[in-house]
């Protein structure tokens, strides 16, 4: 018998909840499932949720939010025996639209019900779990901002994204994977799992959320003037992946996959996962989790 907990972050996105809870209820009751609304715990404690998937036989545990709310649920839970599902409601949903699962609630909710799923991968930073993200340099600064403003949503990532890009600076970095090594500035380092920042504005268009890999995407120091045509470029897919028999450094943005790799934060770069910033460190050891949980998808 499914028994399935919808986990509510009530400050993701920029859509009152009242409503879209009322839509998830009518739904779930139409199907004959069992369900409870519980919510989001802001500094990610699930240890009563572990507790009442073990008593309760809890077998799907759908998020209600965004990024940020999917990496604390299933880095909880990882090694648990639950399905997991969403029904976007973030200001990205990167995880969600990687695995095209649709912003339409009605069409998101008969994703849940169908019940179909795939192994998902995940990966650590050194000790931080990630399910789809992580940046060092200017993305990180703009999650940090992001994180401290009252109004959420689009258009407020989009305002300050902008009004960084002004300001933005290089970070130095050096990079080990496997026997080789090499030094960069660069305005930042996304390494994800997923396809994309959120809101369909992909980053690794190779990415694949099973398959293992790391994509690496680095964009290096140049004229500013130059900056947003190199990164459509990235973000449209026309750079292809780079192999390290290639002349890597003097690429103009470099991409590349790996299972791990460290990056050397010279400059102390500032950090973010899953678009929610994080302490930094000197040092960062980043490894793929194969085949991390079960996730409700086509």
């Amino acid at each position: 018998m499914r028994k399935i907990i919808y986990v509510i972050n009530p400050i993701s996105g920029s859509k009152a909840k009242n409503t879209l809870l009322k839509k998830i209820e009518i739904a779930t009751q139409a199907n004959n499932l069992c369900y409870e609304f519980m919510l989001a715990d802001i500094k990610g404690d699930y240890e009563a949720l572990k507790e009442k998937i073990k008593q309760e036989k809890i077998t799907d545990v759908v998020i209600v939010g965004g990024d940020g709310t999917m990496n604390q649920v299933t880095g909880a839970l990882r090694g648990y025996n639950v399905r997991f599902g969403i029904i976007p409601a973030g200001s990205g949903n990167g995880l969600a639209y990687t695995a095209a699962i649709p912003k339409n609630t009605d069409r998101a909710l008969q994703l849940i019900f169908n019940q179909h799923t795939k192994k998902t991968d995940a990966f650590l930073v050194n000790d931080y779990y990630a399910c789809m993200l992580s940046g060092l340099g200017f993305d990180a600064t703009v999650a940090q901002i992001f994180a401290q403003q009252q109004t959420r949503g689009l258009m407020t990532y989009t305002k300050h994204s902008v009004l960084q890009f002004f300001k933005a600076g290089t970070y130095k970095f050096e990079i080990f994977i496997d026997n080789f090594s090499f030094e960069t500035e660069a305005y930042f380092i996304s390494i994800a799992n997923s396809n994309q920042f959120g809101n369909n504005v992909t980053i690794a268009p190779k990415a694949k959320l099973n398959d293992g890999l790391l994509d690496v995407v680095i964009v290096p120091k140049m004229h500013k003037a130059k900056l947003p045509l190199a990164v459509l470029k990235q973000v449209k897919g026309n750079n292809k992946l780079h192999q390290f028999a290639e002349d890597i450094p003097n690429k103009k943005v470099v991409y590349f996959q790996t299972k791990a790799l460290t990056i050397k934060n010279i400059e102390r770069a500032p950090l973010h996962i899953d678009g929610d910033p994080y302490e930094t460190a000197a040092e960062f050891k980043i490894k793929i989790i194969n085949d991390c949980f079960d996730l409700i998808q086509p």
